[in-house]
This record gives C-alpha cells, structure tokens and sequence, in this order.
C-alpha cells in the first residue's frame, strides 16, 4: 500500500477538526464558575484544541434553576457531564483530546 492509500494520521490542529463544545451551567457571583471558565479556556489553548465554550447562566432559567440550583459550575464537555463545582486539569486536557 502506497503512502496516498493511507489514511492521514497526523496530528489533529484546531483548524482540522471541528470545535469541541463545552458547557459550563453557571450564575452570578460565583467564583468558582469563574475559575472553571478560565481552566477550560487555558487547558484548550494550552492544547491547542478549538472549544465552543457556551456559559449558561442558571438563574435566567426556573427549570435550570431547579436542576443545578446551587451545584455550579457544572461543566460538559462533548454533551457529557464532565466536572462539578471543580475543573480537575489533567482530566479537562485527557477529555479535550479524546473529543477533539
């Protein structure tokens, strides 16, 4: 098999895959929703990983009020729950990769 038949299997950049969305379920006042914003936002730059990173303000929501209450930061990462109340680094950048 000549190199053109297989695949590429070079390193994925930002510009070659689609962005990996990230919610982080969050509400005012809340610092640790802005601690979890900014270890996301480093840990995908550190990477190199482009996110769609969506903020969702609880409050502005009954029904999201209701589910999450006052257990925010609540982050997903690629639609699945990934992180409550805290971002762990090195399981942000393990998930980042798996879904990049």
């Amino acid at each position: 098999m000549s190199d053109t038949d297989e695949p590429d299997r070079g390193v994925a950049t930002a510009t070659d895959t689609d962005p990996v969305p990230v919610t982080i379920y969050t509400r005012e006042d809340c610092h640790l929703c802005v601690v979890a914003h900014e270890t996301v936002r480093d840990v995908a730059a550190d990477l190199a990983v482009d996110v769609d990173l969506e903020l969702v303000d609880v409050d502005e929501d009954p029904e999201l009020a209701d589910e999450y209450g006052e257990r925010v930061p609540y982050v997903f990462v690629d639609g699945t729950p990934a992180f409550k109340y805290e971002v762990d680094e090195r399981e942000l950048k393990l998930k980042l990769l798996a879904a990049s």
